[in-house]
């Protein structure tokens, strides 16, 4: 330290010097600790390293609530636009779909008119129908179609209630399995109920506009779901 000298510096008097002096022999010199210096601005209680843990948990709390969030806001977003999307369904009776033509004969469409009422005393609808198709390849083999449009919050449960409803004297339908339900979405299933001719495969489908139901006589429970979702291609469109 003897060696060292202030330049530019201002004497005692005010005046500076023409030439650096060196510090006297005598002056006390500043000791530097070897430990880091302590600012006053930290909290001895809270040290930066707990607050630093402290700020990372609570930020990860944060993105971990606002992440659920996101989800609920998403799966809501979701629901309402299927929702929008299926609502406002439209359902028509054409003349043919595929080899099945829509048979107008008296007997047919009582029995059509009959099943379109019995439903439609069992859900609130806005619009219903009821259809009865033979097959041009065999006429021993028809199909019943009968449902109607409306807004249903919950599809699959309603779905699910109909075919406790449908069976009617025939007796419950059992073995209900889900089945694909196509490109219009919703919820398709198919069971099998008791009728003259042996079991009775019944299917069905819902959505957020409508709700149908199917009976199939002579057809297996697979050969019921293909086409069904084939006929509801034919029969169903939205606004």
């Amino acid at each position: 330290m003897s060696d060292a000298h202030v330049t530019g510096g201002a004497a005692a008097g005010g005046s500076a010097p023409a030439t650096g002096q060196p510090y006297a022999d005598s002056a006390p010199l500043i000791e530097l600790s070897q430990e880091p210096i302590q600012l006053s601005n930290h909290d001895p209680d809270n040290p930066p390293g707990r607050r630093f843990l402290r700020s990372r948990r609570a930020r990860w709390a944060l993105a971990v609530a606002l992440a659920v969030g996101l989800a609920g806001v998403g799966s809501l977003g979701a629901a309402g636009w299927r929702v929008a999307q299926q609502k406002d369904a439209d359902l028509a009776t054409p003349d043919t779909i595929g080899t099945l033509v829509r048979d107008d004969r008296e007997r047919a469409r009582s029995t059509a008119d009959y099943l379109r009422s019995g439903f439609a005393a069992q859900i609130d609808l806005d619009r219903s129908f009821g259809a009865v198709y033979v097959d041009r390849d065999d006429e021993s083999r028809p199909v019943l179609v009968f449902g109607g449009a409306t807004l249903l919050w919950q599809p699959e449960r309603d779905l699910d209630t109909l075919f406790t409803l449908t069976a009617g004297d025939t007796g419950e339908v059992t073995d209900i399995r889900e089945v694909p339900a196509g490109p219009l979405g919703g919820v398709m299933k198919c069971g099998t109920t008791s009728g003259e001719g042996g079991d009775l495969p019944v299917c069905g489908w819902a959505d957020h506009g409508s709700v149908v139901m199917a009976m199939f006589p002579g057809r297996t429970v697979t050969d019921a779901g293909n086409l069904l979702r084939a006929v509801r291609e034919k029969i169903q469109t939205r606004s």
